[in-house]
């Protein structure tokens, strides 16, 4: 049954995917998998675990390096800033699911300004819970948080955050581009950016 806008912003936990949510997208994806010898149309993550350990840890470095790079060419999403800053100061918990290392996405959050607004610990990198679509990160930021998944809203822009939301039990939100597919099927709330997903909350105060 899918959420109601009402319900979605009564929500006092939020969680949010990283890259193409809160950040511009600048991720090449294709050049991603060609540098690390993935198969075209294979999820990166799922191809490094089937290998060899050696072979998977050597890749992981590179992936690392890729990624590390990527943090200095990206910015803050559209209405980003506006969005994280509303809920904080609605007194509502705020946490990072990401398929990057949580090392990384604290580098992104403190070049793009919104550091201040994510403690550590609720930050969950590929290192720290099952990559999405496995609702594993979901799953343990609402045990640190002493809720229940039901009452945590996912907020992302790949079919894989609004899947793990799902498959969680949380409220979904797709964030997505004039050119994005849409999947409807996953989806409770779909907004074009998190500037109208701030001025739909503002309508609601």
């Amino acid at each position: 049954m899918k959420r109601t806008t009402e319900d979605i912003f009564a929500g006092k936990f939020w969680v949010f995917d990283l890259d193409g949510t809160l950040t511009l997208p600048v991720h090449d994806f294709a050049r991603i998998r060609t540098s690390l010898g993935v198969p075209e149309g294979t999820d990166i993550l799922g191809h490094l675990s089937s290998l060899p350990l050696d072979e998977a840890r050597t890749l992981h470095q590179v992936l690392d390096g890729i990624e590390r790079q990527l943090v200095v060419e990206t910015g803050p999403a559209k209405g980003a800033p506006e969005f994280v800053d509303l809920v904080f100061r609605k007194g509502c918990r705020l946490g990072i699911l990401t398929r990057n290392r949580r090392e990384i996405a604290m580098l992104t959050l403190e070049h793009i300004g919104l550091s201040q607004y994510f403690a550590q610990e609720n930050i969950i990198g590929r290192a720290e819970a099952l990559p999405k679509p496995d609702p594993d990160g979901i799953i343990k930021l609402a045990r640190k948080w002493d809720a229940s998944p039901e009452d945590l809203v996912m907020v992302g822009d790949y079919l894989y955050d609004l899947q793990a939301g799902q498959a969680a039990g949380a409220a979904t939100i797709h964030v997505h581009g004039p050119e994005e597919r849409r999947w409807p099927e996953w989806t409770d709330l779909c907004v074009t950016s998190l500037a109208e997903l701030a001025n739909l909350a503002c309508r609601r105060d």
